[in-house]
């Protein structure tokens, strides 16, 4: 690539990069409404500075152009070594290999963190990485337009990917005014470059006043720039607006799907549907193995279900707070300090379950050990990680054994309105008639919410209800929603989804907050041991789900009104009040070798097949993204070929063919990094031209012209009769013959292929690549021009 024609001035080109800088800074605010805070934007911040910052200095330098950017690159990598190196770099801005290793860490946190989080996302280390890395990339290809290239209008090709991102992922894409500030810096820049091309172009032509230059008006009346300028404006603007509420978000568009392979369930699918595939896999696999020295076994909450909604019932869709880290873990809701509450220290070893939900029993007040971001959810407890999974975690934790017992239950108050959320409460208002129904007969003589608990909880668990995985399938039902339970009480068989969501469903019925929890139950002895205390092995066999309901003064306490599974709390069992010997088990967690996963599927999220329909999705997203970069890398080569096709089509047409043709063949010229100085004339530039090596005569054959230099003096001769034949004296028929019939225009075709070749056979692979990638003659400051009248006797 040529030097641009005009150089500029340090000032001038220190006016570029401010410009540029203040329209990076602003268009990275469009990423707001997918990331909480401001920390995230000021890494970019100082990255961005690094590298626009870093190629002025190198400009001021007189560093060559072509190594600008590669300097850039270094420049971005030395600041984000100052940001996440730490101790690994050499003071501070040195990476060494292990800064390389954390890069690697916390890229592939980035990924995690972008399928899990939803928006607005925690600005954790790895988030906060990606996008200084990608403020990074698109601040080194914005100065590479501006400055070397000097195509400062193709600087909108990267300022859209922050205002278009924001619109995969949210439904009314980046906010109003971000947009507008971006048009506004935009146009900014846009501005500046005038001013700093005029100006060069006026002292270039200070050092040539032998140079005979007929010039435009430099300045156009003030109405009519200022016209032009809001036209631009407001194209711009509506355009933008358009394009960013257009853009589907990501949990719409078919092309991603609907979640990444770390997430257990996907946003908006039901998770009870995903469980009973994985409950009827033939193979169970390992989920994870823990020792309670204690000896308490409890069950391991994943997740935890408050809106029953519709046909999908799904987790809650709270954004992660970034203030909730594991080292402020509290309480539980709505415990008294008369309830007893024994803390259990348990050590857990996760094998091959991968999701973003820590399994961690209900409630516990401390876990530590665990890599990565976790996070715990108001109200329901459960512990979330938004740039990590639970694959070969190791961490210890204290489970907060609470045990009420039947008469602290049984006295529990009325639940105030505040105490628990409102989702947990709520139920629609079209019921199927069979629910209400079913409520009433079972809690007919319930003096207490209690015990109509107790009451819903032995309905399900009698004889006339049977464990079955296989029928909700047969019948239609399987999964969650309203008409599912409906049709559960009706055929009474169903696994343990069906079971938990109609009691919590059956419970608010009669005004109990409910809501349901999906986990592990509490697993099996292995053969291990640690410290001399039991390892217990638990595996997608011990899958399950089960209501958790609310007593004012107790909190939130598990039923299991699943036959055949898991155990039944002293607590919940008929007559528990004279009676209270201790958790009893009431039959295995399930009918051997009918759940799990298959051994060769040992990666996949616990939602059944989402795997592949995620491996399917993530496919065509790299596509998408792809196709997306592609067609940004090639849009230069893509309006190169249409001011081509154009020249041509005013060949054929008889437009000014001579003419057209000219113009082309210099662009091509000036592709090809040639200096065509459109000052020289049309006989002086084609002299220029004649000269390169590939037009000379052949060594063998001297004083004979070659077939691309007689090309080309056929295209100087036309171009010169059609433009100045009146100034050369040459009459209107000579003008005239300039080139308007058929086969002259199939001639000067011909002829501007011969010489195009030849210019392009002179040139080196890399020039020739570069002027089809990034064709130089679409810059604003290489103008291909005709070139002047020949004086006599040039």
């Amino acid at each position: 690539m040529g030097p641009d024609r005009y150089p500029l001035t340090r000032a001038q080109s220190l006016a570029l990069s401010g410009a540029s800088l203040l329209l990076l800074l602003v268009a990275t605010t469009a990423l707001g409404p997918l990331i909480a805070g401001s920390g995230w934007w000021w890494a970019g911040a100082v990255v961005g500075l690094a590298v626009i910052g870093g190629g002025a200095a190198m400009r001021a330098l007189r560093t060559p152009p072509s190594l600008v950017p590669p300097l850039q690159l270094v420049a971005m990598l030395v600041a984000l070594t100052l940001l996440f190196g730490g101790a690994t770099s050499i003071a501070l801005v040195i990476p060494t290999p292990d800064t390389f290793a954390v890069f690697g860490e916390l890229a592939e946190g980035a990924r995690r963190t972008i399928e899990q989080q939803s928006v607005p996302a925690v600005p954790v280390p790895a988030l906060v990485f990606a996008i200084a890395v990608g403020v990074g990339l698109i601040a080194v290809l914005l100065d590479l337009l501006v400055q070397t290239v000097r195509v400062p209008a193709l600087a909108a090709i990267p300022m859209l990917v922050p205002v278009l991102v924001p619109g995969l992922f949210v439904a009314d894409g980046a906010e109003a005014p971000a947009i507008v500030l971006t048009a506004a810096a935009y146009l900014l820049l846009l501005r500046v470059d005038v001013r700093v091309r005029r100006a060069a172009e006026l002292l270039q032509e200070d050092d040539r006043d032998d140079a005979p230059v007929v010039s435009a008006p430099r300045r156009a009346p003030i109405v009519s720039t200022m016209g032009a300028s809001l036209g631009l404006a407001a194209i711009g603007l509506v355009a933008a607006s358009v394009i960013a509420a257009a853009t589907p978000s990501v949990s719409t568009s078919f092309l991603v799907g609907t979640g990444g392979p770390a997430t257990l369930f996907a946003r908006g699918v039901s998770p009870y549907v995903d469980l009973g595939r994985d409950l009827r896999r033939p193979d169970p696999v390992p989920a994870f193995s823990y020792v309670s020295p204690e000896g308490v076994r409890p069950y391991f909450t994943l997740l935890t279900v408050e809106r029953l909604e519709g046909r999908v019932w799904s987790a809650t869709d709270r954004a992660v707070d970034g203030d909730n880290t594991l080292g402020t873990l509290p309480g539980p809701d709505g415990l008294a300090a008369d309830v007893l509450v024994e803390p259990k220290p348990i050590a857990v070893q996760v094998d091959q379950v991968r999701t973003a939900w820590l399994p961690v029993p209900y409630p516990s007040n401390e876990v530590s050990g665990v890599s990565g971001s976790w996070f715990w959810d108001e109200g329901t407890l459960n512990v979330r990680s938004v740039d990590s999974t639970t694959v070969g975690q190791q961490y210890r934790l204290t489970h907060l054994d609470v045990q009420p017992d039947a008469a602290q239950l049984r006295s529990a108050p009325s639940v105030p309105d505040r105490a628990v959320a409102e989702a947990t409460r709520r139920l629609p208002d079209d019921l199927p008639p069979v629910i209400a129904e079913t409520a009433a007969t079972i809690t007919a003589s319930s003096a207490t919410p209690y015990d109509a608990a107790v009451a819903i909880q032995a309905y399900l668990r009698g004889s006339d209800f049977e464990y079955s995985e296989s029928a909700p399938v047969a019948e239609g039902y399987d999964g969650a929603g309203f008409d599912a339970i409906a049709a559960f009480l009706e055929q009474r068989a169903g696994y343990c989804v069906h079971f938990a969501s109609t009691m919590a469903v059956l419970a608010r019925e009669v005004g109990i907050p409910s809501r349901i929890s999906i986990g592990y139950t509490a697993g099996t002895p292995g053969d291990g041991r640690v410290d001399g205390d039991v390892v217990i092995e638990v595996d997608s066999h011990d899958l399950h789900a089960w209501p958790e309901l609310y007593f004012e003064g107790v909190g939130w306490v598990p039923f299991e009104p699943t036959p055949g599974r898991g155990s039944v709390p002293d607590y919940s069992r008929p007559n528990a009040g004279q009676d209270t010997p201790g958790v009893v088990p009431t039959g295995p967690a399930a009918t051997p070798g009918a759940s799990g996963r298959p051994e060769g599927d040992p990666d996949r999220a616990l939602g059944g097949g989402a795997g592949v329909q995620t491996a399917g999705a993530q496919a065509a997203q790299l596509a998408v993204i792809g196709l997306a970069v592609a067609i940004v890398l090639l849009l230069p080569a893509m309006f190169r070929a249409g001011a081509r096709t154009v020249r041509r089509g005013r060949v054929r047409s008889g437009d000014r063919p001579a003419d057209a043709a000219w113009r082309e063949l210099l662009a091509t010229a000036v592709d090809l990094g040639l200096a065509v100085d459109p000052r020289r004339t049309v006989r002086g530039i084609a002299a220029e031209l004649a000269a390169r090596p590939a037009f000379a005569a052949d060594p063998e054959r001297p004083g004979e012209r070659t077939a691309p230099l007689a090309a080309l003096e056929r295209l100087r001769d036309a171009v010169e009769r059609e433009r100045y034949g009146r100034v050369r004296g040459a009459g209107p028929a000579d003008a005239h013959a300039a080139g308007v019939g058929p086969d002259r225009r199939d001639a000067l075709l011909a002829d501007l292929a011969t010489v195009s070749e030849t210019l392009r056979a002179d040139a080196t692979s890399a020039r020739r690549v570069g002027a089809v990638l990034l064709p130089a003659s679409l810059r604003p400051s290489a103008r291909v021009a005709l070139g002047r009248p020949a004086p006599p006797g040039e």
